[in-house]
This record gives C-alpha cells, sequence and structure tokens, in this order.
C-alpha cells in the first residue's frame, strides 16, 4: 500500500509528533510506498524523521519542480538542468537519506525541453542519488521523448473514478512502456469517501471550495454519483473509500496514493487491499460511475494549463 504526504487541503498535521507518528503507523500497517514534494510545506523534514531507522522499509518519493523567484512571488516552474541537481540536493537533506527510491518532476517547464530535464535527472541516477525516474501530469508524447532520454518509471497523475482522462491516452503508453501509474486523489478529492454534503462541510479556508467540481450544481451532481458508490460499498460490507481503492488496486499497473491527517481513514484506506470485487461488482462500479460522468473541470483554468505538459 502507498500514502500520500503533503499540505494539500486543510486538514493537515501541522505537529511534528504527531505527523511523524502517522507516517510510522503507516509503515506498522505494511504501507511501503511514501510519496512527497519538495513544494508541500515541511513535508519532506516529517517523512526525514519519520524513516529514521527504518529506510529499508520505504520505497520513497519526492518530486521537484514548483520554484519561488522571491518570496511572494507566486510558484512557477523551473525545468533548467541546474535547478535539477539543487532541489535534489535540498530534498535528500530534508529526507536526510542518501538517495530517492523516485524522483519526479512535478510539472513540465514549457521553456526547456523535455529532454534537457530528463538528462539532468538520469545524472542523478548515475551519480546513486536517485534510483528510478518519474514524472507528473505530462502528455503521452512528452512521455515518450522523455523515456527516449532515460527510462521513465513512473507517472503520477489525478486517476480515480472521479478522474478517468489518464485511460485515453497516458494509461496506454505507460503499459506500452513498462511503467506505472501512480494514481493522487484516488478518493476523487473526497468525495468518493463520503464525508461531506454540502460545501459547509469544508473548512472555510479549503482549497477545494474554489474547485469547479465544487461549484453549484456540479457538487451536488458529484455528491449524487458518490452516493452511488456508497450504496455499492454497503452492500460489498466495505468503506466507500475501501471500494474506490479497491477498483484502482485491480489493475497491476496503478499505485493509488491516498492522503490523509487522520490515523483512522490511513487505517481504513490500508483495508482497502483485502476487498476483492468480482467481475459482476465492477460491472455495477461502472454503471454507477462511468467514464465522463463526473460534473466540472479536474482544476481552474490557471491550474489547468500545467496539465498534460
Amino acid at each position: 500500500m502507498s500514502l500520500g504526504i503533503g499540505d494539500i487541503y486543510t486538514s493537515l498535521v501541522h505537529d511534528d509528533g504527531a505527523a511523524i507518528g502517522l507516517i510510522r503507523r503507516a509503515l506498522d500497517l505494511g504501507v511501503t510506498f511514501l510519496d512527497t514534494a519538495d513544494i508541500y510545506g515541511d513535508s519532506e523534514l516529517k517523512v526525514g524523521k519519520a524513516i529514521q531507522g527504518r529506510r529499508a522499509e520505504v520505497v520513497l518519493a519526492t518530486k521537484f519542480g514548483f520554484a519561488q523567484t522571491r518570496p511572494g512571488s507566486g510558484d512557477r516552474i523551473n525545468g533548467r538542468p541546474e535547478y535539477v541537481h539543487e532541489a535534489c540536493e535540498r530534498s535528500l537533506r530534508r529526507l536526510e537519506v542518501d538517495s530517492i527510491d523516485l524522483y519526479y518532476l512535478h510539472r513540465v517547464d514549457p521553456a526547456v525541453p523535455i529532454e534537457d530535464t530528463v538528462g539532468a535527472m538520469a545524472d542523478l541516477v548515475r551519480q546513486g542519488k536517485v534510483r528510478h525516474l518519474g514524472l507528473s501530469e505530462v502528455s503521452a508524447a512528452t512521455l515518450r521523448r522523455a523515456h527516449a532520454v532515460h527510462p521513465i518509471a513512473a507517472v503520477q497523475s489525478e486517476y480515480s473514478l472521479f478522474s478517468r482522462e489518464a485511460e485515453e491516452a497516458i494509461l496506454p503508453t505507460l503499459r506500452e512502456l513498462g511503467s506505472a501509474l501512480v494514481a493522487y486523489s484516488p478518493l476523487g478529492r473526497g468525495f468518493l469517501a463520503g464525508r461531506f454534503r454540502r460545501l459547509e462541510d469544508l473548512a472555510p479556508d479549503d482549497w477545494r471550495r474554489g474547485n469547479p467540481r465544487f461549484q453549484g450544481a456540479a457538487f451536488e451532481q458529484n455528491v449524487a454519483l458518490a452516493d452511488g458508490i456508497r450504496e455499492l460499498a454497503a452492500a460489498k460490507g466495505c468503506t466507500p473509500a475501501q471500494l474506490a481503492l479497491a477498483w484502482l488496486l485491480t489493475r497491476d499497473d496503478v499505485i493509488p496514493i491516498p492522503g490523509t491527517s487522520s490515523v483512522e481513514r490511513m487505517a481504513e484506506n490500508a483495508g482497502a487491499s483485502s476487498v476483492h470485487l468480482t467481475r459482476e461488482e465492477l460491472d455495477e462500479i461502472e454503471r454507477s460511475s462511468p467514464r465522463g460522468v463526473v460534473a466540472g473541470e479536474r482544476y481552474h483554468a490557471s491550474g489547468a494549463a500545467l496539465l498534460n505538459g
């Protein structure tokens, strides 16, 4: 099983002790893949502390690419070769490790040829600082160009019963290349966990309040769709989150990375590995939540501009 770690919404673990305890409990439950990024607040520092003495149990992934030109200037993408090396050195120090198992380019820098960025990442592999390379939210064409420079072990993209765009081009290309898809937001940004019914159920500063899928009629339609998954989960005797994750786990080359700040929710998510779906149940899930049925775009305009790089 896997765990995504980072400052995304507002349900964060700000207390270092609690965060480290959550990660160590995940390891105790058999979670072996930890995914974070240098832009997720101080999550790399917390992960580094949590895996002290347990490094051999963990497949460790982190990401780089978002950079600030100056405080308050806003994030921008930096895929320049020299920045690749700078970012990796900083992540190694924060994580307190000698090497990173999977190192991703978080988003493609449109000003830098992907061959140049991946070429610098390949240098890190040759230096022993990184074991495998990954990309995030790339187009199939960019993936092929990158893979020609150095094998790309994984692509990270949003993928769930609510976000199935990866099935169109990225998943087929990954399968052709023998690479994996790492699925972030595998619970549809919380819809598929079935834990909110109204926008007011989210904290006032929750990032999702501004997401297109959480607006007006789209929100109501998506809650109704999630209710269908809830009913199927009840019939199966598992939680909606476990059903949604189990659906992803039926795909051998897909690795979901559900994130949480709750030990209870983390244990629930880990339990998805014990939920086995029959062909008939998979057909029922498909009828309940077919591709393209979700209402609203994945991101607002500025976020969408960084997709399919």
